[in-house]
């Protein structure tokens, strides 16, 4: 195994409970754009669901299985994205990527809470998945991966 943490680093309280957040979950009566993101390496699956207010996102809600890092990120995703443009989403998915690979980050950054992930390389693609997801639903595709 390359993780060179430990795994009780991974799964903090404050993660766990983001990963639990039911505010943010389920599929909406109403949506203008969705995707759907899998990771075949561990069977994350995310189902976003994104209403749009041009030239500003809407709300995001999302189905999220698979494990808490994801979770986690999907809903911290749905808790960020709306409200801002296009590019202001991206960003922050670049952002999200960039902790989870550095473990840089200020603790006031919401996303700082990722910065663990550094440790597990293998579960970059856990956290970064949900923004990909985003991304494709954005572009009008139904369908991305995390490969």
């Amino acid at each position: 195994m390359n993780d060179a943490g430990d795994i009780a680093d991974l799964y903090s309280s404050r993660l766990r409970e983001l990963a639990r957040d039911a505010a943010h979950r389920g599929k909406p009566e109403h949506f203008d754009t969705n995707a759907r993101g899998d990771n075949p390496m561990c069977g994350d699956r995310v189902d976003l669901y994104v209403t749009l207010e041009e030239p500003r996102i809407g709300e995001v809600r999302h189905v999220a299985r698979g494990c808490e890092i994801c979770q986690a990120s999907a809903t911290m995703l749905a808790r960020l994205a709306p409200g801002r443009t296009r590019e202001e989403a991206a960003s922050l998915g670049r952002r999200a990527a960039e902790i989870a690979r550095s473990g840089q980050a200020d603790e006031a950054e919401p996303l700082s809470i990722f910065a663990v992930v550094h440790k597990f390389p293998s579960r970059v693609k856990c956290v970064t998945l949900p923004w990909k997801t985003l991304d494709a639903a954005l572009a009008g595709e139904k369908e991305t991966s995390s490969e």
